[in-house]
């Protein structure tokens, strides 16, 4: 069974900087693609930033220049920087990974982590 465990949310001022990290675990043959959604209160659920297999890095505009995301294969782990946030920001994070097991590839989340942006 794999499992994605978020950290790092938390309240902060605008301007201010936050770390996530996601770790995942379990019977994890490779991880083809890591990254971050998020999904504020009567809003869509948004991919914020994704690192893929081979080297790919995707952003939304809206965090392009303020967020940074890296990926650490042998630790099992994606990290997202932010910086300069704003009010905007604030939303349920969500890690989400495509990993492959011995008998599948599955898309799997994270039970999320609360980023707050206050102004």
């Amino acid at each position: 069974q794999v499992q994605l465990v978020e950290s790092g949310g938390g309240l902060v001022q605008a301007g201010g900087s936050l770390r996530l990290s996601c770790a995942a675990s379990g019977s994890i043959f490779s991880i083809n693609a890591m990254g971050w959604y998020r999904q504020a209160p009567g809003k869509q659920r948004e991919l914020v930033a994704v690192s893929i297999r081979g080297g790919t890095i995707r952003y939304a505009d809206s965090v392009k220049g303020r967020f940074t995301i890296s990926r650490e294969n042998a630790m099992s782990a994606v990290y997202l920087q932010m910086n300069s946030l704003k009010p905007e920001d604030t939303a349920i994070y969500y890690c989400n990974a495509v990993i492959a097991t011995l008998y599948r590839e599955s898309d799997y989340w994270g039970q999320g982590t609360q980023v707050t942006v206050s102004s």
